[in-house]
């Protein structure tokens, strides 16, 4: 039941730019090795150096044109109360006046980003900095070694298979799935005798999934092709396998945009069409909500994953598949949609739970189902003071990943829960990966942090030794960089932490350009790692800030429920307390500030520039959640209520009302704005992106620029092709510094 098992669940690793869609346990961000230093900073320093070259302030450009935005007299009553919503036909995403406005749109964003002097050479360095070799975490598929590698400025990174020391040969090649290399592998899971590859297939950025299979023994592809995959695992039993879909969009409809209702379980034999998949599960009486279904590696319990669209958790259901009195019949694990849970695997005829029910920071339980009620659990791993943020059943083990501080920890326990040892990390980071079977005597990870690129590490159960399985060249030297770790206080003196880090030497006197980012929500943790894009900016002198905002999940689910509705104004009170840390501190100033964040952290930057107009000179909202009042009409966005709440209940409409950030917009002048979403979003439809920034446009009295940038063939930011990411990095530095008034010292 180890993630490198099945086939992502969709939204479960598309990390902090995602709203997620259930919640087993998370992959965290992989990368590398760093001497981070934990400490208070101290920004008087007189012997920093310079910050890059400032310029007096461009000549004022002519005020940029937008296209006229057509305004309508649509109004809705929520509960006695009158919301215009004048940009409703936007939503309408295929009419040929939405698509006219895009273009126009376009045409302005990228004019206005066209005439930036430095653009170009941005870009070039960015490409540069790109261009080195990246390896996923491997996996061990029998005799042989299976991992990803990206050689550098390919689109799509390339599946690899390796027996012993021989050379490395192409299993998959995404690249070649489409021309403009926009078709993304989503998910690979490998059959138990090793025979079968089930791979999924993500074309411009869609949730939506289709699922092929590869012979391996011929290196072929089988004809049947599964299609409407969506929120999906993929778990192997004898000669086929379980997996999640909806049922065909309707005539006329696209399937991305609309609203996803009763999802369904279906087994699929090999070598017969979908048509004739076996119906698992359905709940004809709930419309929302997902149903999942994962079998333990020896094929013996299936275990039923189901949310309700209403709650934050998920129930379990489970069949013995060896025994023929209970194969057809589910037994309730957990009964609550209430908790976070999650099946790792099974000792014998008990199943290994990793739960948060009555442990906020989670624990791992072992439930036999023939007597599943509470009184009968027995804890293996129990809750701890740090989050036991994700666990693997592997080689006879359970290996633990804890995080202190939103900074990893890993300790080795045996099935039992007895502590053996903790694995010796590089430095303060983030590990994930270690994945694998209950044979495997090695397992492979991946080690981070902010200014070092992943590293891929072996890792030996039996001695606890750590050995470099691949680490990449980059142009970057991690030396160059200083992280530090401090606690700020919010509005409410809830202490929050925050990494800031920037290049050794940078004079910090207030000035400096000042990237903040965050997300705040659905229990993701932001933890350190490497982002190539981001060392263009620490180069150059720029401050990089991280907070780790309440709504997240560094510290377990009261910390998850603190940004939760109600609580979600905590969230943006902690963003802006961070904001104006780093001013009084003397980072940056107004006029050399962004604020950035993308999906649930898009409505974080939303909602706080339509609160503090005045706080920063540049904002960066991305694939954002804008319009709070109807976004539970969209696709999969139903699955956001128990976050957000929904503005069908009186009391949480009005909540929603007084921070959604479409209907909080008014006269003002505003930051800089680039608005950035893309066509093929369909987790967080564009429209929110469309209204929000016609209705921005509108509203903006100031002289500051306020764009919308939509990518085409594109979607909510996974599997992204590494062109489209250097070309949209490339212009969010280039606005970023232009509107700072800063000229980059770009090599």
């Amino acid at each position: 039941m180890n993630t490198t098992h099945k086939l992502a669940l969709l939204g479960l690793l598309a990390a902090p730019v995602a709203c997620h869609a259930t919640s087993p346990p998370r992959n965290t961000l992989p990368n590398y090795h760093a001497l981070t230093e934990m400490t208070v900073p101290e920004p008087g320093d007189p012997t920093h150096a310079a910050r890059p070259e400032y310029v007096p302030p461009l000549a004022p450009n002519p005020p940029v044109k937008y296209p006229v935005a057509r305004k309508t007299d649509q109004v809705d009553d929520y509960f006695g109360t009158k919301v215009p919503d004048p940009y409703r036909w936007l939503e309408s995403l295929d009419s040929p006046e939405t698509k006219a406005w895009v273009t126009a749109e376009n045409e302005v964003t990228f004019g206005y980003l066209g005439q930036i002097p430095f653009r170009d050479k941005i870009r070039d360095r960015l490409t540069k900095l790109w261009n080195y070799e990246r390896y996923g975490v491997p996996e061990q598929v029998g005799e042989r070694l299976v991992f990803s590698k990206n050689d550098g400025l390919q689109n799509q990174a390339v599946v690899y298979v390796q027996t012993g020391a021989g050379e490395p040969q192409v299993l998959l090649d995404p690249n070649k799935f489409s021309a403009d290399g926009t078709t993304a592998l989503a998910g690979t899971a490998f059959s138990n005798d090793h025979r079968y590859l089930a791979y999924a297939t993500s074309g411009g950025g869609s949730d939506w999934h289709q699922v092929k299979i590869m012979d391996l023994t011929t290196n072929k592809t089988l004809p049947e092709t599964l299609d409407w995959v969506k929120v999906s695992g993929t778990s192997w039993v004898k000669n086929g396998f379980y997996y999640s879909r909806y049922d065909a969009p309707k005539a006329g409809e696209n399937g991305l945009a609309g609203k996803n209702e009763f999802h369904k379980v279906y087994y699929h034999q090999l070598n017969t069409p979908q048509s004739a998949d076996k119906l698992v599960y359905e709940d004809k009486k709930m419309v929302l909500g997902f149903r999942t279904a994962d079998a333990t590696e020896d094929e013996r319990f299936l275990v039923l994953s189901l949310t309700d669209g209403k709650a934050d958790g998920s129930r379990l259901l489970v069949r013995d598949l060896h025994d023929p009195k209970q194969a057809a019949t589910w037994a309730t694990l957990i009964p609550s949609y209430e908790s976070h849970n999650h099946v790792l695997g099974n000792v014998g005829g008990e199943v290994l739970v990793y739960t948060d029910y009555k442990a906020p920071r989670f624990r791992v339980v072992r439930i036999d189902p023939k007597k599943p009620q509470e009184a009968n659990w027995h804890d293996v791993l129990p809750e701890a003071k740090d989050k036991l943020e994700d666990v693997s059943q592997v080689g006879g083990h359970l290996v633990a990943t804890y995080l202190h501080d939103a900074s990893s920890q890993v300790k080795v326990y045996d099935e039992a829960g007895k502590f053996q040892h903790d694995v010796a990390l590089p430095a303060i980071g983030t590990a994930s990966g270690f994945g694998g079977r209950r044979t495997d005597k090695t397992v492979y990870y991946a080690f981070t942090s902010f200014a070092y690129p992943t590293t891929i590490y072996k890792y030996d159960l039996a001695t606890n030794a750590s050995t470099v399985f691949r680490a990449p060249t980059v142009d970057v030297n991690p030396d160059d960089y200083l992280t530090t770790q401090i606690f700020y206080a919010s509005k409410d003196g809830t202490k929050i932490p925050m990494f800031i880090i920037h290049k050794k030497g940078v004079k910090l006197d207030g000035h400096n350009p000042t990237y903040l980012y965050a997300y705040g929500g659905f229990n993701i943790s932001l933890t350190p790692g490497f982002s190539v894009a981001r060392m263009l900016w620490l180069e150059n002198g720029g401050v990089l800030a991280i907070p780790n905002l309440r709504g997240g999940g560094e510290y377990g689910e009261a910390w998850h429920q603190a940004g939760m509705t109600p609580r979600k104004q905590n969230v943006f009170d902690d963003f802006i307390a961070a904001a104006e840390y780093l001013k009084v501190s003397q980072y940056t100033d107004y006029d050399h500030l962004a604020i950035a964040g993308g999906s649930n952290g898009g409505l974080l930057v939303g909602a706080t520039m339509t609160q503090r107009p005045d706080l920063c000179k540049v904002a960066l909202p991305a694939v954002g959640v804008m319009d709070m009042l109807r976004y539970q009409d969209f696709t999969i966005g139903w699955n956001w209520a128990p976050e957000y709440g929904t503005s069908k209940d009186p009391k949480q409409f009005a909540n929603l009302y007084k921070f959604s950030p479409l209907h909080n917009l008014k006269p003002a002048a505003y930051p800089a704005t680039m608005v950035t979403t893309a066509d093929h979003d369909d987790r967080v439809v564009p429209a929110h992106s469309f209204k929000f920034a016609a209705a921005l446009q509108a509203a903006n009295t100031g002289p500051n620029p306020t764009l919308i940038r939509v990518d085409v063939n594109a979607g909510h930011g996974a599997g992204k092709s590494t062109k489209l990411q250097i070309q949209e990095w490339a212009d969010v530095w280039s606005f970023c510094f232009a509107n700072m008034n800063v000229t980059p010292n770009v090599k």
